[in-house]
């Protein structure tokens, strides 16, 4: 038996390599991307392979007792105009996944850990933490690509797949920044940091070492049935986890609270003149108590979150640092 990980040269596929890697395992990585730099290819094959093209994903040597992890995926960081974002995210969010599940399907495959998004929740209906039956509105074309692809992994479900669906938080960690960026380089120059709203609202993350464990959690079991949020445990205020950044970091920002409603209404209106600044996903929720219950999860696959949220906005921003001298 070997570990097939699709997107394993990724942000999160390269740890969960790594993992599996140390616990004994063999591994394949398909991806179009090779970084001969990771240490994880002094014993991980690799494989070019791009997921939109099925032909290419036939060539993959999937055997019948292997198990898939897809972890290949389009992000919402950079930004993407409104009209272009439906064929780049479900060309792979969607269109790529299913080509990996027909592909294991033709060859008997029956394992698959699939990485979705907590974001398919879209705006919260009750109050957190959320719980993976809460009902599931995207607001965006990423997180209704996801949505799509969840569906059709729950129908392969019915017909036999053996599939852990991850939902996991905004994935923070080293090397991350994306839209973390903007916030990093205020706080570095000591500039006034904006939030949506009074910023007493807690919005999870997750830590990508985390991520990577739980994926690696599920293989152990030989795949566990189920949809399985990932995040941090006991979360702070965004105000509280900002000011804690800006005190480690030495610097003098001040905290500015904005209307969520009034600004809202301006994102949205940027989003439509193709002048998008965030897209839905990111600002819509930006001011809710948006925290989902990994108490299942935790029990379901004996996993454990190491890393809170101070620590990943730490690390990331030290990170941030780094690459900036670089």
């Amino acid at each position: 038996m070997k570990h097939i990980v699709f997107g394993g040269n990724g942000f999160v596929g390269r740890y969960t390599v790594q993992y599996l890697l140390e616990a004994g395992e063999q591994v394949l990585v398909c991806d179009l991307a090779k970084d001969d730099t990771l240490p994880i290819y002094q014993k991980a094959q690799h494989m070019k392979v791009d997921i939109t093209d099925r032909a290419q994903v036939a060539q993959v040597p999937i055997a019948r007792d292997d198990i898939v992890y897809n972890l290949a995926a389009r992000m919402l960081h950079p930004i993407i105009l409104r009209a272009e974002r439906y064929e780049y995210f479900y060309s792979v969010d969607y269109h790529g996944a299913v080509h990996i599940i027909e592909q294991m399907e033709t060859v008997g495959c029956d394992k698959l850990v699939q990485f979705s998004t907590d974001m398919v929740y879209g705006p919260l209906q009750t109050k957190p933490p959320v719980r993976v039956d809460h009902p599931r509105v995207p607001i965006g074309e990423y997180s209704a690509s996801k949505k799509a692809l969840e569906d059709y992994c729950l129908k392969k479900r019915a017909e036999g797949l053996r599939v852990s669906i991850f939902r996991p938080r905004l994935i923070n960690g080293p090397g991350r920044v994306g839209i973390l960026g903007s916030l990093f380089k205020l706080i570095r120059r000591s500039l006034p940091v904006p939030m949506i709203g009074s910023g007493n609202n807690r919005y999870q993350m997750v830590s990508v070492f985390d991520c990577a464990s739980a994926a690696v959690a599920s293989g152990r079991k030989g795949v566990v049935n189920g949809e399985f949020n990932l995040g941090s445990d006991n979360p702070p205020t965004v105000r509280d986890l900002l000011r804690g950044l800006i005190k480690a970091a030495g610097s003098h920002s001040a905290l500015i609270p904005t209307p969520a409603t009034p600004l809202k209404v301006v994102l949205r209106l940027m989003d439509r003149i193709n002048l998008p600044i965030l897209v839905p996903e990111q600002f819509e929720i930006a001011d809710h108590d948006y925290v989902v219950d990994i108490e299942p999860t935790k029990r379901m696959l004996d996993w454990q979150p190491r890393y809170n949220d101070e620590r990943m906005m730490l690390e990331a921003y030290q990170q941030f640092l780094q690459a900036s001298r670089a």
